[in-house]
């Protein structure tokens, strides 16, 4: 097989020449943007499906080709180029295959499909040999030891099982920007990782018993970790990984810093301090660099992973949200969270290339197509999801109605299709759109308390979505759409993490710690009162902060831009009796916002035992207007919360 596969090769390698000189006619200059009609004869054609897709593919391929990047290496620079071609080819076949009726250009659209994407398989294979041989030889070390985003084997070797992914190979990621191609079935030696906000941890999860394996802690929950002399992390909030799968790069927002801890030991190798807020960070492809976005600022932090300091600044619109990489590494996409616009950067020059408007200011999160084709980003403030090309001229192809509080969003592509799975953390649930042309929503998943953080296994039959609300994680059978396991881990998770081989060999559980603290919280609901015609609903977390409790509320279906007041009430209706205000907060464009209030709160809300009603009356939670005294969501569900700790959180190790 293999050797039909290079004979193969070498006859489509004509055919590829004959396409870089066509292109080259059309195009005026290497690199050049390809005009919309560059194909005239089409022009003039009805525009059936077919003729649709095989212009889409055309001009795709052409893009593609235009894009590949030269290296002055003819073997990398020929395979790149003959990638794009084939992948073209590839895409025919398959219009033909749904359109055309004669059996003999049928199955030869057959044989083009299969021994093409072997053809594309081994290019791709010789493309990383290649381009780890240059690097190898420019850094003139044969002997170095491998850095923490390096490949200790040769990248031509075969993968075996049990063994690390290796950077520039393909593994079914959808949505990280960096893994295509190649299925991964769920193991033991996967993991999932959240990043846990008030609890200021990691929690690590085995997704093939979908199971905590215990926390790794970068710092002290509130209030403690406000002491002048505190030295760990606050406010753990993001998370990106490194292309071999060894590394994961953990933003702390409050203490400005982006931990680097190695997935197969759950030790923080180090710490880099970086500017003020950051919030989101991921490798790119090569694994060379690892771009954090600090969003309380206008600037991309580009960080050296081996060196571990920020080695350069990319400027960008103010309040950049997150950054990922298209596959083959020549952009980056940087939503923002205080402008409406997304900037696509040139990784070649670090030059922001494209502006892309927003429908609305507050982007936290997007994905990357597998193929490099799309961009989807989510309108926190909005409740909508946008689709963008991920190739010139970079613009929006699709604006979704998501919902209120739309968080976050994955990619998948499965068995039935390809997805976009999108958490909509203002209906406690995950929404389904199948890909394409006009994206539509094919199903409803409910989750629990605050959907956040959502990412792909890597053979794309699961998603894990991290509850906020709920400190919890739901792992969702992607082929039935349902929630097939809920797993308890720290409080408040914000970003979703799913590595394949994570952990080379062994356990992988050292340096874990129990939940602690983290695992003492209560939940609660809030809904409109019976017969009031209203929408106001709100779930509610209360965590344990030692002495203290952090009460967290995620309300919806309230009057867009308008204040409004959570209240701690002795009566759950009017009269409401002494009414103690909690948090104001000021409703987004699609009436929803996320508040937070610290005291003690979980035993004064649900004092368990009789003795305890003797003494000290129950309390309730009510919304009202801030301007009126009507209450337009009141707490309905009585599920008892843990006690009071007696004992102080354990402290936190000296991180780095």
């Amino acid at each position: 097989m293999a050797g039909y596969a290079f004979r193969r090769l070498g006859m489509s390698a004509a055919a590829g020449f004959i396409a870089l000189s066509l292109v080259s006619c059309e195009s005026p200059g290497r690199g050049a943007a390809f005009p919309p009609h560059a194909h005239p004869s089409h022009a003039g054609a009805q525009g059936g499906p077919f003729t649709r897709k095989m212009d889409e593919s055309m001009r795709l391929m052409a893009e593609a080709m235009a894009d590949s990047r030269m290296t002055g290496d003819p073997d990398h620079d020929f395979a790149a180029a003959m990638v794009a071609h084939h992948q073209g080819a590839v895409d025919m076949a398959k219009a033909v295959l749904e359109h055309g009726k004669d059996p003999v250009l049928r199955r030869l659209a057959q044989e083009i499909i299969v021994t093409q994407q072997q053809e594309i398989g081994v290019m791709k294979g010789r493309m990383t040999a290649t381009s780890s041989a240059r690097r190898d030889a420019e850094r003139g070390a044969p002997g170095r030891n491998p850095g923490p985003a390096e490949p200790v084997r040769r990248p031509a070797d075969p993968i075996r099982p049990g063994e690390p992914i290796r950077p520039g190979e393909e593994v079914s990621g959808g949505g990280s920007g960096t893994d295509t191609g190649t299925v991964i079935p769920i193991s033991g030696q996967d993991r999932v990782y959240t990043a846990d906000q008030t609890s200021n941890t990691v929690s690590v999860i085995d997704p093939a018993a979908n199971r905590l394996l215990g926390v790794i802690r970068l710092g002290d929950p509130v209030p403690g970790a406000l002491s002048p002399l505190y030295r760990g992390q606050l406010l753990v909030h993001g998370m990106g990984f490194s292309p071999d799968h060894r590394t994961i790069a953990v933003v702390s927002i409050g203490s400005n810093s982006v931990t680097l801890i190695e997935t197969a030991t759950n030790k923080v190798k180090g710490v880099v301090y970086i500017g003020r807020s950051p919030h989101e960070t991921f490798f790119t492809p090569d694994g060379r660099e690892l771009w954090a976005t600090v969003r309380g600022e206008d600037y991309v932090s580009v960080i050296d992973p081996v060196r571990m300091k920020e080695k350069r600044r990319v400027r960008t619109v103010n309040g950049p949200g997150m950054v990922l990489f298209r596959p083959d590494g020549r952009y980056a996409f940087v939503p923002s969270s205080f402008t409406p616009e997304v900037d696509v950067v040139d990784t070649r020059t670090y030059r922001v290339v494209a502006r892309v408007p927003q429908a609305s200011p507050f982007s936290p999160n997007l994905a990357v197509s597998r193929d490099g084709t799309e961009v989807w980003f989510t309108l926190k403030d909005s409740g909508k999801t946008q689709v963008m090309s991920a190739r010139p001229p970079f613009r929006i192809l699709a604006t979704l109605d998501t919902g209120p509080i739309t968080n976050h969003v994955t990619l998948v592509d499965n068995a039935k299709g390809h997805f976009g799975y999108v958490t909509v953390g203002g209906e406690n649930m995950v929404k389904v759109y199948r890909r394409g042309r006009t994206p539509a929503l094919v199903a409803t998943i409910p989750t629990g308390d605050l959907p956040h953080g959502i990412w792909v296994s890597g053979d794309g039959t699961r998603v894990y979505v991290g509850l906020e609300n709920q400190d919890a994680v739901a792992a969702v059978d992607t082929l039935r759409n349902r929630v097939i396991a809920t797993i308890p881990i720290g409080q408040q998770p914000q970003q979703l993490l799913y590595v394949p081989r994570a952990v080379p060999s062994g356990k992988g559980t050292d340096n874990l710690m129990p939940l602690g603290v983290a695992g003492l919280a209560g939940h609660l609901t809030l809904s409109a009162p019976e017969g009031s015609g209203g929408r106001g609903h709100a779930t509610v977390s209360v965590n344990a902060l030692g002495a203290l409790d952090l009460l967290q509320v995620a309300a919806t279906g309230l009057e867009p831009g308008k204040n409004y007041t959570l209240w701690l009430t002795e009566n759950r209706t009017a009269p409401f009796g002494r009414k103690e205000a909690l948090t104001m907060f000021t409703t987004n464009a699609a009436g929803a916002q996320v508040s937070q209030a610290i005291g003690l709160l979980r035993e004064v809300l649900t004092p368990t035992a009789a003795a305890e009603r003797a003494t000290a009356r129950e309390r309730f939670l009510i919304i009202t207007r801030a301007d009126g005294g009507a209450a337009v969501a009141v707490q309905e569900s009585r599920e008892p919360m843990p006690p009071t700790p007696g004992l102080a959180p354990d402290p936190a190790p000296a991180a780095g």
